[in-house]
């Protein structure tokens, strides 16, 4: 079987910083996969260079074979891959369902004429994207609160309607940076669970995370970075007794 995604050999260097040294790695569909480290080990300037917010210094990243290497973030979403961030970036003041329909917009085809106008192909998108984006907040437990204004949702809701913009695009793969950072210990049990169902509705999905209880329940497949490097990958059991890992990362008390 071939990987939905992978990485050939990234390097990223900012000026006399390598913040990603000859990284490889894969992901297969319908996985769910993490990637761990200290903090400034190069994570999330991973999940930058995947998703076209940095062209890497040197190496490769195809998806379905096809190489997005340097494309645009935009360009890169409507193929089918879609991440959120470490800090929620949800339009606070807008209702949950109009976030939303924001990120179906990178699939649409009306033009500024058609808008202005209300032509029948706006018209007839608008009335699409609305299904659309209340079907995802089924299928997100979110639909409940459509009308509700974002900034109203309690912190794990908010979390969670991130993730269903991120799901507007046509996505199969979804990239999570730190989704459980500021949960308390129920939201983070509430997460786990949702991930998992996400995974049972056929979605790939590659996380970073430092929540290791999350991480380690959840994650089929762990990679390790430390300054850089990748020092390490395989299952959770195989990470939690990896020398290299317990000295770099987490400690002998795991």
């Amino acid at each position: 079987m071939k990987p939905i995604l992978r990485a050939e050999n990234i390097t990223q260097k900012f000026g006399g910083l390598v913040a990603n040294s000859d990284i490889s790695f894969e992901l297969y569909k319908n996985e769910i996969v993490g990637i761990i480290g200290p903090n400034g080990a190069g994570k999330t300037t991973l999940f930058n260079i995947i998703t076209g917010m940095y062209a890497p210094t040197s190496g490769k990243i195809y998806f379905r074979d096809e190489d997005i290497t340097g494309l645009k973030p935009y360009e890169i979403a409507r193929k089918g891959l879609a991440r959120t961030f470490q800090n929620i970036r949800l339009f606070k003041n807008m209702m949950v369902i109009d976030n939303v329909i924001t990120g179906l917009h990178t699939q649409t085809n009306s033009s500024i004429i058609d808008a202005v106008l209300n032509l029948p192909r706006n018209r007839r998108e608008n009335k699409d994207n609305i299904a659309r984006a209340e079907e995802i907040l089924k299928m997100t437990g979110l639909f409940d609160y459509r009308y509700h204004y974002a900034g109203s949702l309690p912190y794990g809701l908010q979390r969670r309607l991130e993730i269903a913009r991120a799901m507007a695009v046509n996505t199969e793969v979804l990239l999570f940076d730190e989704p459980a950072a500021g949960m308390n210990e129920n939201e983070t049990s509430e997460l786990l669970a949702f991930i998992r169902e996400l995974k049972g509705l056929g979605y790939t999905i590659l996380l970073i995370e430092h929540d290791m209880r999350l991480v380690m329940n959840l994650c089929e497949r762990i990679y390790v970075l430390d300054h850089g490097l990748l020092i390490a990958s395989g299952t959770p059991e195989e990470i939690k007794s990896n020398p290299l890992v317990i000295d770099a990362y987490l400690g002998k008390g795991v």
